[in-house]
């Protein structure tokens, strides 16, 4: 009986017992969700390109931040605006990804036996500004859909 009391719980969490789920979401609310998360993405990879642990790290953080816009992308279903400006996130993705693959490792001025990531502070800058900047498209892409409603 207490493992039917924990499935039966864990369906009404997810939203399967009632039969909703992204069925009874509004498009606007689903929109400002995917808005959250794209903030959250831009917001990692920001931080992570700012200061990586490594160069395999740093791709694998982006491997997985692209991982998670093509899913957001699946999610925004037929709403043109907000795949638009997706897909101008992950444009922005895969340009900070070919930025990566030019770095390279050096060992670090305070302990050599130490690797840092060298990079141009101002390629860094522009590279976290075009996120930054694809990231607040998507936000005004929902923005845009709720004043048309």
């Amino acid at each position: 009986m207490p493992a039917a009391l924990v499935f039966a719980g864990a369906l009404a969490l997810t939203g399967c017992a009632t039969g909703g789920g992204d069925d009874t979401a509004s498009g606007e609310e689903s929109c400002t969700t995917i808005a959250a998360d794209v903030r959250d993405i831009s917001n990692g990879v920001q931080n992570n390109i700012a200061a990586p642990s490594s160069l395999e790290g740093l791709q694998d953080y982006l491997g997985e931040a692209s991982e998670r816009t093509d899913a957001l992308i699946e999610e925004a279903g037929d709403d043109d605006a907000l795949i638009d400006a997706l897909g101008g996130f992950q444009t922005a993705l895969n340009e900070v990804s070919t930025y990566a693959d030019g770095l390279t490792e050096v060992p670090s001025e305070e302990d050599p036996s130490v690797m840092t990531v060298e990079q141009d502070p101002d390629e860094l800058a522009a590279q976290q500004t075009a996120v930054q900047e694809a990231s607040s498209a998507v936000a005004a892409s929902c923005d845009a859909e709720s004043d048309s409603e």
